[in-house]
């Protein structure tokens, strides 16, 4: 957060930039409440210097494929200045581009080309904490306790005789103690800091006005660079409860949302997104904030989306239910259920840079979580995440999908132990560390590894790829009927046509065979689509509704496609159309 911006080859035009968000496609009224947002981990998108990392120019040479799929915006992961600890989630410099991403050039040129595609630019923010190398943080380290920057963490003496223990019972979510001794100046043992995540992640003390006041600039900064709106990391941790009291449990995992904490979700952190929302409404084009929120309920998560706080908030509870009718029937309507009182959309998310993919987790038994070690059964898994997709792009709200999904990538559950990269991995009792399997590089074109990633084949990338990857390129299945690709984009495209789908608040459960969801979303011009779900292992006969539109798997070749009756396979999702 130091005031300097990063070298470039040419000055940036702030206020071109504010102008630029609304250029280009025309703009929709509300457009974050029904949009598909892509997002986008640029280390794994498009290498294009061939360093074998993915980089902005990369990003920004792929957008038409982003634009072919029908996405309405893409979200870019941290590409700030970073030391990579945690793969540019501890952030040294929030108004720098990483130069292994390239320049704040590079970060503005993506966000003009993405507007002249009709596509919008979302970026990560990262408030919770900072890099050990942030500014703040060296001073506080260098110029020991009686710091004012030390105001700015959470730095505490540590309990015992000498200070030896930590201040209390935290636990970081990837493993071990939540606290780290400092040295003092004079080399003896100082104060301890709070990280919630890695050592090199300290947490930001949100209590200390300085805090707040930069990051309002640190906002208008990205917003001034023309970038529609912010995905808010941890957004649920930015307060503590006073007097850090201790959690009284052993389990990290419980941080994450799975029960009431003094680490997560306070009611305080609700202040601080009113006065974001504030500066967000000031920019002209609807600029959005996004919470990633994990909390014990639909309702707590709601609180973040309330009229005066955030646009959207992540749905997790959706993204770590099982493939079983009943249990997705009840996540669906709790999520609706849960944002009618505030007047936000529901969000629906299958994949992200931090759960396995869901080809793998449903290639695998219900129950697993969602950080799988095993491949599973592939093909099941893909079927299953085929039909899974196109029950998300047919319910109520907004919809996110995660690089590569539209590929019908899975987890590469076989890395070497000496390539992985997952700060989780080396630390014990926290997440299983298995991040990087869902972060492989994707494969654009060829038949030899980096398959387009970079510029040269057989060039670097930063994790290997699977050699079956090549089958599974942009360039294998674009103009194949039967790809998951052409789904996707069929599918994209048909919801953005269909006046039924998008973001009206108007589903309607049928009655359905046991293991089958069934469900209609009727239009104001009384425009009707039906979405029929089976999740059993069986084909399910069911009466034929209507017009076929699209399936994830062609229908039975025992049955007809359209009459009295269709035969839907195992594991597929189909829509119709009604009238």
């Amino acid at each position: 957060m130091t005031q300097h911006p990063a070298t470039t080859d040419r000055p940036v035009d702030a206020t071109a930039g504010a102008a630029d968000a609304t250029a280009g496609a025309a703009r929709r009224a509300d457009w974050w409440r029904d949009a598909v947002i892509y997002q986008v981990y640029p280390r794994s998108f498009a290498d294009a210097n061939g360093d074998g990392m993915g980089d902005l120019p990369g990003v920004r040479a792929r957008l038409p494929h982003l634009r072919d799929l029908g996405v309405d915006a893409v979200w870019l992961s941290p590409f700030y200045a970073s030391p990579q600890a945690d793969a540019g989630y501890d952030v040294a410099d929030y108004r720098a581009v990483d130069p292994m991403f390239g320049t704040l050039t590079d970060a503005t040129d993506l966000i003009r080309d993405a507007h002249a595609l009709g596509l919008r630019i979302i970026v990560d923010l990262v408030p919770n904490h900072s890099s050990d190398r942030h500014e703040w943080f060296r001073r506080a380290l260098d110029e020991g306790p009686g710091s004012p920057l030390r105001e700015r963490y959470h730095f505490r003496p540590g309990q015992g005789a000498d200070g030896e223990l930590p201040p209390n019972d935290w636990e970081s979510v990837f493993g071990g103690p939540a606290w780290t001794r400092t040295t003092d100046p004079d080399g003896t043992p100082g104060d301890w800091y709070l990280h919630l995540f890695a050592p090199e992640q300290p947490d930001f003390n949100w209590e200390n006005r300085a805090v707040a006041d930069e990051f309002r600039s640190v906002l208008r900064f990205w917003l001034d660079q023309g970038v529609d709106g912010f995905r808010i990391d941890v957004a649920h941790g930015l307060v503590k409860a006073p007097g850090l009291p201790d959690l009284g449990t052993h389990d990290p995992m419980k941080l994450l949302g799975t029960g009431a904490t003094p680490c997560f979700d306070q009611d305080g952190v609700h202040a601080i997104y009113r006065e974001w929302r504030r500066i967000l409404d000031e920019y002209p084009g609807e600029r959005i904030g996004v919470a990633e929120a994990w909390t014990p309920t639909a309702r707590r998560t709601a609180n973040y989306v309330r009229p005066d706080e955030l646009h959207q908030a992540f749905n997790f509870q959706y993204l770590a239910c099982s493939w079983e009718a009943e249990a997705l029937r009840e996540v669906i309507d709790e999520s609706l259920e849960a944002m009618r009182p505030v007047g936000a959309p529901t969000t629906w998310v299958l994949s992200n840079h931090d759960v396995t993919r869901h080809a793998t987790r449903f290639a695998n038994e219900p129950g697993l979580g969602t950080q799988i070690r095993t491949a599973g059964d592939r093909e099941l898994g893909l079927r299953r995440a085929r039909a899974a997709s196109l029950l998300m792009l047919a319910l109520p709200g907004s919809a996110y999908i995660y690089q590569g999904e539209e590929l019908g990538l899975p987890d590469v559950t076989d890395l070497p132990d000496e390539v992985r990269q997952d700060p989780s991995y080396f630390r014990a009792a926290g997440q299983d560390g298995f991040r990087d399997g869902c972060r492989v590089p994707i494969p654009w074109s060829g038949t030899e590894a980096p398959y387009g990633f970079g510029p040269t084949p057989g060039g670097p990338s930063w994790l290997p790829q699977p050699a079956e990857w090549a089958q599974l390129s942009v360039e294998a299945q674009t103009g194949d009927p039967t790809s998951t690709l052409e789904l996707y984009r069929s599918a994209i495209a048909y919801r953005r046509r269909h006046t039924a789908l998008g973001g009206a608040d108007n589903l309607r459960w049928l009655d359905s065979p046991a293991g089958v969801l069934s469900f209609e979303r009727t239009a104001a011009d009384g425009a009707v689509l039906r979405c029929t779900v089976n999740l059993t292992a069986e084909p399910v006969t069911i009466p034929t509704p209507g017009e076929l539109a699209l399936a994830s798997a062609p229908l039975a070749a025992d049955g007809p496609r359209s009459g009295p009756h269709t035969v839907l396979p195992a594991d597929t999702t189909a829509w119709w159309t009604i009238r």
